[in-house]
């Protein structure tokens, strides 16, 4: 699903994604997407579908996926992403570390098929990849902001996540959750050690008196099998003595026996062997079967005769293989795994009775990691608050640029008991204008207000990191006029050092981008159909005209449509 260009060969263009296919994924019987560098803005009208071609990118990024997806009557939906990387060296370490193909020429190809029957497949460059490869890989590649996507900026997680983010503490973060894990995992073994003391101790007789049971039968690997073939033994002693009496009988010792018989043969074939070539050899065949039925029947005697009836002996054996029936009862169905209790029941019968002394360690313990998660709390409070600053600076700037040209956007920051994130709080806040007091994000109840502050937040972090394409669903959702022209052109900003990929519905956002696709339902075989078109120039007035002016599509309207788009007039 490559792109060709004209002389045939495979094109690739820079630091982006070249190409989305998608086959039997809801409308979509089947389409494929190239996309170009800059601003690429897909339009269309409600329940077109445009969703899902973010729906399809997000499969490749490893969402879950509900076999409902799938297009009514097919058994199955495949979606494929071929990016070109310019930089392909962080994509093709973590392929190196899952053993999958390395990027040839920054081309990367990602592959996902959804079956009806459960059976999904997903490879990257042709190897397959788990769910959780594809995430990291998006993590590396795509930056996807959707249209409810604002919300988690009122959370104070995500705010200090995207502080963090801008002030680059990642090396401090880790080094201050390493603490707090360590910290965790020392007070879990404390809890353990805290019981209730009559709970202890009832633990304490427990395990003694498991101990003393099976240290008392002293179970052996194996023991049990050869009590059970004594066991059997000893109960058929007659019989056994019988049946060996006959065989020595049979084999040696009666007239006739094998023995004699074995003899007279081999005189015959002593005068056989003067007669016949083969005679030698028939004669020495017959004195080893000779031989063996002599040395048969002693073993077989010797065996038997040791072999009595016992009714000690034979108390004492049914007595064992009963204790051994209990014990395997008891303690899991085998004699291994009753070792193994014993071995556990050991272990913990001593951790409890020296719990005063292992607590005292862990304490100790405790306030050395306690200390060390206090400095690096500190050490990533300082980078925190030095960043805080910055942070509210740049959001402001990028706001103005969006039409709050008096707006002021802070980042208020508070100490905190120590927990995961580490020792502090922030809140964000903002005045929308002059006059006003900042208040906190949260409390801010305008929609549209919200989607421009944290299209302002994609900007800064944008300009922080290096993933090469953002996503925005209607991020331009409840803004109009003026502010959807100084939305396109924070977007045409941003697009000027990575591929942007918008899908949107204001008409001015649309008219900025340098790429515009129009996705479009159609009814093909009484059924219906989405379908992507790239719009040439005079295309795309038409369509901006349809955002404009809805079903009235009137001359001044395509006048209106032409001059946001080309000035006035449209390119050659």
């Amino acid at each position: 699903m490559l792109g060709l260009n004209r002389a045939g060969s495979l094109y690739y263009r820079a630091h982006m994604l070249a190409r989305l296919s998608v086959k039997n994924l809801a409308l979509v019987e089947k389409l494929a997407i190239d996309f170009e560098p800059g601003l690429n803005v897909i339009t269309g009208e409600t329940g077109a579908g445009k969703s899902i071609l973010i729906g399809a990118l997000g499969l490749l990024l490893g969402e879950r996926a509900d076999k409902k997806i799938i297009r009514s009557g097919e058994d199955s939906c495949g979606v494929e992403a071929f990016f070109q990387l310019e930089q392909p060296e962080p994509v093709n370490r973590l392929l190196d570390a899952i053993g999958a193909e390395p990027c040839v020429d920054g081309a990367l190809i990602l592959r996902r098929v959804v079956k009806a029957n459960g059976a999904n497949q997903q490879s990257i460059n042709d190897s397959p990849a788990t769910l959780q490869t594809l995430k990291q890989l998006g993590d590396l590649l795509v930056d996807m902001h959707g249209p409810h996507d604002h919300q988690s900026l009122l959370s104070r997680a995500a705010q200090l996540a995207i502080l963090d983010a801008y002030g680059r503490t990642d090396k401090e973060r880790e080094a201050y959750e390493a603490c707090w894990r360590r910290l965790a995992a020392i007070r879990d073994q404390m809890a353990s050690l805290e019981g209730d003391d009559a709970d202890v101790e009832a633990q304490i007789d427990l395990l003694a008196y498991r101990i003393k049971e099976i240290e008392e039968l002293a179970p052996v690997e194996g023991e049990e099998e050869q009590i059970v073939q004594e066991h059997k033994t000893v109960s058929h002693a007659q019989r056994i003595r019988e049946l060996g009496d006959g065989v020595t009988s049979a084999l040696t010792e009666s007239d006739g026996s094998a023995f004699d018989a074995l003899a007279s043969v081999q005189k015959m074939l002593e005068e056989l062997a003067d007669l016949v070539e083969d005679g030698t050899a028939w004669r020495e065949e017959a004195k080893t079967l000779a031989v063996g039925a002599r040395e048969l029947s002693a073993a077989v005697a010797s065996r038997v005769a040791d072999i009595e009836t016992d009714p000690a002996r034979m108390e004492w054996l049914e007595q064992r293989m009963a204790a051994y029936q209990k014990l395997k009862r008891k303690y899991g169905g085998s004699v291994a795994s009753a070792l193994e209790t014993l071995e556990d029941s050991r272990r913990r019968l001593h951790h409890l009775k020296t719990r005063g002394e292992q607590l005292e360690n862990w304490r100790r313990e405790e306030q050395v990691v306690v200390e060390a998660l206090t400095k690096e709390g500190r050490k990533l409070r300082d980078k925190r608050k030095k960043a805080a600053t910055r942070l509210a600076d740049d959001i402001t700037g990028h706001l103005r640029d969006l039409g709050f040209a008096h707006g002021v956007f802070s980042v208020e920051w508070s100490e905190c008991e120590p927990r995961s994130g580490g020792m502090d709080e922030v809140e964000f806040g903002f005045a929308p204008n002059r006059g006003e007091a900042k208040k906190p994000l949260r409390d801010i109840a305008s929609s549209g207000e919200i989607s421009r502050v944290m299209l302002a937040t994609k900007a800064v972090l944008a300009e922080h990191d290096a993933i090469p394409v953002l996503i925005f669903d209607e991020v331009d959702a409840n803004v109009g006029g003026e502010m959807g022209r100084a939305i396109g052109q924070k977007l045409s900003v941003l697009a000027s050092a990575r591929q942007v990929i918008c899908i949107t519905h204001l008409p001015q956002v649309a008219a900025l981008g340098a790429t515009h696709f129009a996705v479009k339902k159609e009814v093909r075989d009484e059924r219906t159909l989405s379908r992507v078109d790239k719009l040439n120039p005079e295309a795309r007035v038409e369509e901006v005209a349809r955002m404009l002016g809805g079903r009235g599509v009137t001359s001044a309207v395509m006048t209106h449509a032409r001059e946001l788009l080309f000035g006035g007039r449209i390119p050659d």
